[in-house]
């Protein structure tokens, strides 16, 4: 019996050239995938016409004008007005001036950023907390019409969103919530519970009840054994909920668009309207790209011990 189990391990053991092989895919998969991050973090240290030359300039002079036209509005002005004016007071000042202009005061980006991050954070918490109740609450009782609720829940990510695009324009108007921080975290919360529902009561599927009869047993009450017995081994689908949610929130762009204008406005609608001389302002649009990519990444490396650590459950057995 023996050997024949450590025939079998053997067999199915990967060689060190199946090993190899596997790890050189991963690693030029992961280079591919990257080749479009890396293009548009080099755009914004582009100049406008290293941006658009061909073919594509892969070596080039660094340069911060996509930084700077991405936070600054500028107004073109005659040779002889550059000349009556002062000598310049910043690098900015001076970088703007080669190009016969002048600021004439930030841009909207800091706003947008601001909402992106209002909008995102917040209706990741409420999809996040609500979907963790919803969950445990699927995962833990006899819920009548259970598995009919959980595909109704489900379907609400299957519908294209152009298809109640309308009528959610027209109620939100009605109600006031358009151009407004609460309407579209009321609608991102409400896309999202459902990724959230799904899979965080995998999650909590997997966590033995046992572990909460004893917490009450020792005279807790269920609140308090959810929050102290299932909350800690949670963490890790928490965590990867969070981030897909956050991701959908970060990067919505159509609801955005149609249900903001200003007040509310989040960065996805705005950077493509970043207007240069000539048509759209490429390095900066490379440049409130690459901003924009931050949060995701620093939300991710915060929660990465979370997703890495994988889910490991105690040795109470059924």
């Amino acid at each position: 019996m023996s050997a024949a189990a450590d025939s079998a391990r053997t067999v199915l053991e990967p060689t060190a050239r199946t090993k190899w092989l596997s790890g050189g895919l991963v690693v030029l998969y992961a280079l591919v995938a990257s080749i479009p991050l890396l293009w548009i973090v080099m755009t914004g240290f582009k100049t406008p016409p290293d941006a658009i030359a061909y073919p594509p300039k892969v070596f080039f002079s660094p340069s911060l004008e996509g930084y700077v036209n991405l936070f600054t509005t500028r107004t073109r002005q005659t040779p002889e007005y550059m000349q009556s004016l002062p000598p310049p007071e910043t690098w900015y000042d001076a970088l703007v001036r080669t190009r016969n202009m002048v600021i004439a005061g930030p841009s909207p980006i800091g706003g947008r950023y601001i909402n992106s991050l209002i909008v995102g954070f917040g209706s990741t918490f409420l999809a996040v907390f609500l979907g963790t109740l919803a969950a445990y609450g699927f995962s833990r009782f006899k819920v009548p019409i259970k598995d009919d609720l959980l595909f109704f829940i489900l379907s609400t990510r299957m519908m294209p969103p152009i298809a109640v695009a309308i009528p959610i324009y027209l109620m939100y108007r009605v109600l006031g919530l358009s151009d407004t921080h609460l309407g579209l975290i009321i609608l991102y919360t409400a896309v999202n519970i459902s990724l959230a529902v799904w899979l965080l009561k995998g999650f909590i599927d997997e966590i033995p009840p046992e572990y909460e009869e004893a917490a009450m047993i020792d005279g807790y009450t269920r609140f308090q054994a959810f929050r102290m017995a299932v909350l800690p081994q949670a963490v890790t689908g928490i965590a990867a909920t969070a981030i897909f949610c956050l991701i959908f929130s970060w990067n919505e762009y159509a609801f955005a668009l149609l249900l903001t204008s200003g007040t509310a406005q989040t960065a996805p609608p705005f950077i493509p309207t970043i207007i240069g001389e000539g048509g759209l302002d490429w390095p900066a649009v490379g440049a409130g790209t690459t901003l924009f990519l931050l949060p995701i990444v620093i939300f991710t490396i915060i929660l990465r011990k979370h997703l890495l650590r994988g889910i490991t459950f105690g040795a109470v057995r059924k």
